[in-house]
């Protein structure tokens, strides 16, 4: 399978017509009619494990992430061709694997890392061949992330890595890490920390997995206990981590302001479409309170859509979205956490038990996907957190006064 030829001087209508006989040759036509049916019929015929070793012929294509640079496993085309092809591939929900490194370390490496970083990394992230997830937060350090602790003391050509992470998602899986670490105790906060690429698979680093309400466990705390690092996976300068890291938080509040809960594959939720659909299968859609509590959704939902629309236009523009993200964002917390009640609400008795067991499978996905929203407030940086940066940086107001601001970090109380 051989990229497809699709470059930044093909029109969008013959975009269209390559990816449709792409489509036709090289994805299962079960998937393609189940794709019709909806997400349910899609899950019947089309396990994980099917997906991922089918992905491969995805990845190879060019189509995962058409902006990006052909040698970075991308086609090099603009939004206007790439928005036709996501036209085409949107109704057979091909999902992006890896989000973490397709969002969070890319966005990091496209601002600040180095050319020979930015061909050794991307093209893997795009193949699936090496999963990553994010190294930040810590158990005293979530909201104010710049009063982190963990340190990298360096050794030669080398940093060695010791502390603590918690909440990283998906590392009990991944390969590879972005870390903020301390690198000079005697900065203020948000100066003497380094950003890393942190090899998962090394003597040094413990996963444990933690255990959430749904009963998944994609959340994990990390023990970094002397765990090493090249220089050479240093992105960005030395010290400047914090502004390398904005790169990062920017792409994940994009990422996790989609639709469903999080935005993110597995993370489950259902859409304002998907309570359109309920409400006519229970019945209910009859109900003109009922509608107008739906449309009111469903409208929101559209309006979240554009605004990530224009911050997506500025990334493949290869700009930071900067507090952009954080409207979607905040809005996405409360939007997706009132569709979810919704939709809890519209299930009625079927929302409030079921058959118990092991099988995870057993709780309604409606109802997961209510749980998992919970930490809609609180994922990709709290409500509060993105409040005062859009209060800050878009409306213009002042910024809190903080007692220690420029004072050295190891000065600093932490909890």
């Amino acid at each position: 399978m051989k990229r497809l030829p699709i470059t930044d001087t093909t029109t969008a209508a013959d975009a269209v017509t390559i990816v449709e006989q792409w489509v036709a040759d090289n994805v299962p036509a079960a998937w393609c009619g189940a794709a019709v049916q909806g997400p349910k019929a899609l899950r019947a015929v089309r396990s994980r494990d099917e997906y991922s070793q089918w992905y491969p012929v995805f990845a190879e294509s060019g189509l995962v992430v058409p902006t990006w640079r052909p040698e970075h496993g991308g086609l090099g085309v603009g939004n206007d061709i790439a928005r036709a092809i996501e036209g085409v591939l949107a109704p057979l929900r091909l999902n992006r694997l890896n989000p973490l490194g397709l969002n969070n370390a890319a966005a990091a490496l496209f601002s600040h890392g180095t050319d020979e970083q930015q061909l050794r990394f991307l093209p893997p992230i795009v193949r699936n061949e090496e999963k990553w997830c994010q190294l930040f937060s810590e158990p005293g350090a979530g909201s104010d992330l710049a009063s982190l602790a963990t340190k990298a003391v360096r050794d030669g050509d080398e940093w060695v890595v010791s502390g603590q992470k918690v909440w990283t998602t998906w590392a009990d899986e991944a390969d590879f890490g972005i870390l903020l670490a301390r690198t000079d105790p005697d900065q203020p906060k948000h100066k003497g920390i380094t950003y890393f690429l942190l090899n998962m698979h090394q003597p040094g680093v413990e996963v444990r997995p933690l255990r959430q309400i749904t009963g998944e466990r994609e959340f994990n705390e990390v023990f970094l206990d002397g765990a090493r690092v090249p220089d050479a996976h240093r992105v960005g300068e030395l010290n400047d981590g914090w502004r390398v890291s904005a790169s990062t938080l920017s792409s994940e509040r994009q990422m996790v302001s989609g639709s469903g809960s999080g935005g993110m594959g597995r993370l489950g939720g259902s859409s304002a479409q998907r309570l359109i659909t309920v409400a006519q299968e229970t019945g209910k859609w009859s109900d003109p309170v009922v509608r107008g509590k739906v449309m009111r959704l469903w409208a929101q939902e559209q309006i979240r859509g554009w605004t990530n629309a224009r911050v997506r236009a500025a990334l493949s523009a290869g700009q930071s979205p900067g507090a952009a993200s954080s409207i979607g964002k905040v809005h996405q917390a409360t939007l997706n956490q009132q569709i979810q009640d919704l939709m809890v609400d519209l299930l009625g008795t079927e929302a409030l038990a079921w058959p118990t067991g092991d099988d995870q499978d057993a709780l309604p996905r409606e109802v997961q996907g209510w749980m998992r929203s919970l930490a809609n407030s609180t994922e990709g940086g709290t409500t509060d957190i993105n409040k005062n940066i859009l209060g800050e940086r878009v409306l213009g107001l002042p910024r809190e006064p903080d007692p220690w601001k420029g004072k050295p970090w190891r000065d600093i109380p932490r909890s």
